[in-house]
């Protein structure tokens, strides 16, 4: 069914899995690393997780918060006070909550936007970050009437200043470090740039996205950055799942279900949703970093999460991997 959906939807590589708490029930790589090429998939295959960095980086925030290095309620400015003079006042008060629960009353910001640019920004990776926020902040600009939630990059790389000011250390430390406590080979950029032998990314016309540098991954490193592979990635779901079970040694399921359920649309990096026909609650998020595709879904309540991961970027594959989404999940009581 899977390789019959990954050639159907035009999906280079697709890579699934189903697990539980506390095992894989089923994991999968199909397909090939390049259009029209011989490179078969391979199980440690890395994807660009893009906008599911965010339930990584929320994540490390709630681990800092639990020791006391940062609260959900400190202020941007608080931390970074020599750039409040020159920032839009309407940013003065915003928090750490605010930004990781999107509830920060932002534009949004990608890769796709033309300003600023790289002239503009100077500096090592972490300085970049912290002179694209402080451009972002000066900036005056007109929302839409007023929202639940704000879909914002431009948050979450405020909430990694925030976390590298808090802990003393830049965000991809951070990240590694948790994934040293979690035995998971955290990357960022593009998988293909460190070894060519690893995916590329397709874009709509399922044209390779050649090994480069790109300056505004960076800045979004702690929204949309991180490359993993399918079997790490499932070791970060599982550990979601056994907290939400009260399985977990660091929080309690009270504490986890705040994180994926504690607000009304969006939470701590995690969207949630009840179903109308089954009545189940899933949280979830997907990311759509320009030449991949991912998604990832929880159940609690039947102890099932679903992964899906493609080196594309279309409609169409987003289609065929939501159409394989609702069979896992038929499959497997969901």
């Amino acid at each position: 069914m899977a390789e019959n959906i990954r050639a159907e939807y035009k999906i280079p590589e697709l890579a699934y899995a189903v697990v539980s708490s506390d095992s894989i029930l089923e994991i999968e790589v199909l397909g090939y690393q390049r259009n029209n090429s011989s490179f078969k998939a391979g199980i440690d295959d890395k994807f660009r997780l893009g906008s599911l960095t965010k339930t990584i980086t929320s994540y490390i925030a709630a681990l800092l918060v639990k020791e006391e290095k940062i609260k959900w309620d400190t202020k941007f400015f608080d931390l970074y006070p020599e750039l409040k003079a020159k920032s839009n006042p309407n940013h003065f008060n915003l928090t750490l909550k605010d930004f990781l629960t999107f509830r920060a009353h932002i534009p949004t910001w990608s890769y796709g936007n033309e300003t600023p640019t790289q002239k503009e920004i100077k500096g090592n990776d972490q300085q970049q970050r912290y002179e694209f926020i402080a451009w972002f902040f000066k900036q005056k600009y007109l929302i839409s009437e007023k929202q639940e939630v704000y879909l914002s990059n431009p948050s979450y790389v405020a909430a990694g200043l925030m976390l590298e000011k808090a802990a003393g250390k830049s965000y991809e430390t951070l990240v590694k470090e948790l994934g040293e406590k979690l035995g998971i080979n955290f990357g960022f950029g593009q998988p293909n740039l460190i070894d060519e032998n690893q995916p590329w990314g397709h874009d709509e016309n399922l044209n390779p996205e050649k090994p480069a540098l790109n300056y505004k991954l960076n800045w979004l490193s702690s929204a949309g950055n991180i490359n993993v592979s399918l079997p790490d990635y499932c070791k970060f779901t599982q550990m979601q799942l056994k907290g939400l079970l009260g399985k977990s040694e660091v929080f309690s399921a009270q504490e986890f279900d705040l994180m994926h359920n504690g607000l009304p649309e969006f939470s701590f990096g995690w969207y949630s949703e009840s179903y109308k026909d089954s009545g189940l609650k899933y949280s979830f998020h997907y990311g759509n970093p320009g030449t991949f595709l991912t998604k990832v879904y929880i159940c609690a309540s039947i102890n099932k999460a679903f992964i899906i991961f493609a080196n594309v970027q279309s409609e169409q594959a987003d289609k065929g991997i939501m159409l394989f989404l609702k069979k896992l999940q038929t499959q497997y009581g969901g």
